[in-house]
């Protein structure tokens, strides 16, 4: 028996049939396992009808809701590559990814109807299939679809070496690239978690993270599955909302980054019973001592860190419990059948794994394990780089402790993490570039309370005459920049500090920030 996505869902239908599975909280919707298996297999089925197979890509262009949750397990069963897209980007970003991954089949809704009609027309061979009401002339109706499709289970001929999903992430040029995952690398990485965070079939959990991403999917809506337990889906975060719904469904466990936990203790706590929370699980940042104090002490929770990226699954550490003050800041220890290395960085071309770090000397972070990506949708020369030698080169700066503990210290990109979103300074500096007005300029993180950081752009302008409200609506109405990724400082300038080499020493601008914040507080 090979063990795929498909497989476990099967399994787990056969032992808990009449269990809940999955409430939709936006349509008020609630499925058994059977019922739900019903509609998995329906769908597959329609899918199968248009003409989709084995080997073929299906996007959602979807905020969480049932339907992504039922496409990533049909897509499963029938060996049709699961394609998830963040809902943020705009029309160029998913033009982009719909021109590279060409899907056959892309499910999309009502509140991002308008950036869908904006490009359907690039697509002339891709069907569009609506999951709401009021269905667009030029796609067809989702609900119909999976109505008069057959419930009929699907012939397993799918095996665990076959490609699973297309998962888009940023790459060092601010293009996206597909990162390729194999059905065993999720059924692995849902194992690992199930034993990081005790899932079990008594757990209720809630779905606040976007779907689209890995962290959401693979770390905590998977491992529910394959244990039998039940998750709730909210269709986007709301702090207010998940409380309710912890009181309501007495939820049990949940991931969220850090700024959304930071978030959900600024209302007033007093109102909701959260009794019944256990644990949460919280990536994409470290959280700070502080944070981790008042989450024990005003929702009464144990918590675990998650660290990882899109091409390794994407956990490849984890943060206990009882180490989240002891080595507080540190990305915790190598999970089950993982192995982290510190290599020796150079200059021109991937880090040499057999030149190993000593303990508490910075590196690049290489990682090696069940997870870990094929490779990059059409991109050999990055899949030269980013696998050389069989291990995954992160790209990440960071040393390990004596006790085998990883300490992230830097981002070879430059990457900024805002809210838990990944923004590549590039993107940014490439829209702001596009301004008539824009002489030269470099964008950064800057910390901040909530959000973990934000992004601060530094300007040269042409002119005296061009203005921050300027430049902000340029980036408002951009196209190809979505909404969390556009600058929310702007800092003018005369010139930036360049090296011989005409590279911009980012790490001089850093200074001029600080010293700026500084001064201001």
């Amino acid at each position: 028996m090979s063990t795929t996505i498909g497989k476990i869902f099967d399994l787990t239908v056969k032992k808990f049939p009449n269990k809940e599975a999955l409430y939709d909280e936006r349509r008020k919707v609630r499925y058994t396992y059977q019922e739900w298996s019903h509609r998995v297999n329906s769908l597959a089925n329609a899918l199968l009808a248009d003409g989709v197979k084995k080997g073929d890509r299906v996007s959602t262009y979807l905020y969480n809701n049932e339907e992504l949750a039922t496409a990533f397990f049909a897509c499963a069963k029938i060996g049709a590559v699961f394609n998830p897209i963040n809902f943020r980007l705009m029309e160029e970003e998913l033009s982009f990814i719909l021109s590279d991954a060409k899907p056959k089949v892309v499910l999309f809704e009502e509140a991002l109807e308008t950036t869908i009609a904006d490009i359907e027309k690039r697509f002339p061979e891709v069907a569009f299939w609506f999951i709401d009401e009021n269905t667009p002339s030029y796609a067809a109706n989702y609900h119909e679809k999976v109505a008069n499709a057959p419930q009929a289970e699907l012939t397993d001929d799918i095996k665990e070496t076959d490609l699973y999903a297309i998962m888009y992430t940023s790459g060092t040029t601010g293009r996206p690239k597909g990162v390729l995952h194999r059905q065993r690398d999720m059924v692995e990485q849902s194992m690992i978690l199930i034993n990081g965070c005790s899932f079990n079939s008594d757990d209720i959990g809630l779905i606040t993270a976007p779907m689209f991403h890995c962290a959401e999917l693979h770390c905590t809506f998977l491992p529910r599955v394959h244990v039998g337990a039940k998750s709730i889906i909210l269709h986007q975060f709301d702090p207010k909302k998940v409380l309710q719904l912890v009181e309501e469904e007495r939820v049990t466990k949940f991931f969220a980054a850090p700024t959304m936990w930071n978030m959900l203790l600024q209302e007033n706590l007093d109102e909701y019973n959260t009794k019944s929370l256990k644990l949460g699980l919280y990536g994409a940042a470290p959280m700070a001592p502080t944070l981790v104090k008042a989450c024990r002490e005003k929702l009464g929770i144990e918590l675990v860190q998650a660290y990882g990226m899109t091409e390794m699954g994407p956990a490849i550490t984890l943060l206990s419990e009882e180490d989240q003050i002891r080595k507080a800041g540190s990305a915790g220890q190598a999970c089950l059948n993982h192995e982290i290395i510190i290599a020796r960085p150079k200059e021109d071309g991937p880090s040499d794994p057999d030149d190993v770090m000593p303990p508490g000397e910075n590196g690049e972070i290489l990682v090696k394990g069940p997870c870990m990506m094929s490779g990059y949708f059409g991109r050999e020369e990055a899949n030269e780089k980013a696998l050389y030698k069989g291990w995954y080169h992160s790209g990440d700066i960071g040393y390990l402790d004596e006790e085998g503990y990883l300490w992230v210290k830097d981002r070879v990109d430059d990457m900024i993490i805002s809210g838990g979103e990944n923004v590549y300074p590039r993107e940014v500096e490439d829209t702001l570039y596009e301004h008539a007005g824009v002489l030269d300029c470099a964008v950064l993180g800057q910390p901040d309370d909530r959000w973990g950081e934000t992004v601060t752009a530094f300007v040269v302008a042409k002119d005296s005459s061009l203005s921050e409200e300027e430049l902000e609506e340029w980036c408002k109405n951009s196209r190809t920049l979505a909404n969390y990724k556009r600058p929310r400082k702007y800092m003018f300038c005369n010139e930036l500090p360049r090296n011989a080499s005409g590279k911009i020493q980012k790490f001089i601008l850093r200074k001029q920030l600080e010293d700026a914040i500084h001064n201001h507080n």
